[in-house]
């Protein structure tokens, strides 16, 4: 990391790189490219090559540039928070997180204002896949009271985990396939 410091060509570049491999939100890209321009100012104190009021500068100049570089990706396309909040609200869904834990995540991963629509049966179709990953329910013989307190800690409402308990297994599979299609 050592050399040349930071600028909008180097962290538009940094940030091609990283949503190349992951999938981030404007506030998380943000916080990956000022946590490089920090560890380049580490490491260029620890070399002692900068005065640090210099190298202070540098820093504050090449934060300066991370809203330019985001605005830039966001005009192209690639950087969009309501694409990313659509594919992890499908993901975790699927995974059998109840639409609370879902918007949870979604705010703790810097999405200012996610558009997750109220939907009945997707939210038990969740909460069958919650079901046959814990093997309760339909799917196995945990004690139903156990069952109901944990997806209520998983953000399920009562009325939501007694139906899904309540399903047969082919009924619930059947639930659980239909997350495979598009989120309303």
């Amino acid at each position: 990391m050592p050399g040349k410091a930071p600028n909008a060509a180097s962290l538009y570049e940094a940030a091609m790189n990283h949503l190349a491999r992951y999938a981030a939100t404007e506030s998380g890209l943000a916080r990956v490219l000022s946590r490089r321009i920090d560890r380049w100012g580490q490491s260029q104190s620890a070399d002692g090559e900068e005065e640090a009021d210099d190298l202070a500068r540098v820093i504050r100049r090449a934060k300066a540039d991370i809203p330019g570089v985001l605005t830039r990706l966001k005009e192209l396309g690639v950087l969009n928070d309501e694409a990313f909040a659509a594919s992890r609200a499908k993901r975790l869904s699927r995974s059998g997180k109840s639409r609370r834990a879902t918007l949870a995540h979604l705010v703790a991963k810097g999405v200012k204002a996610p558009n997750l629509p109220e939907d009945p049966q997707r939210e038990l179709a969740a909460a069958c896949a919650y079901l046959r990953r814990r093997r309760a329910g339909p799917f196995g013989n945990a004690p139903a009271e156990k069952t109901l307190a944990a997806m209520a800690r998983g953000g399920f409402a009562q009325s939501i985990a007694r139906r899904a308990l309540a399903l047969t297994r082919d009924e619930a599979e059947a639930l659980i396939k239909s997350l495979d299609a598009p989120m309303p």
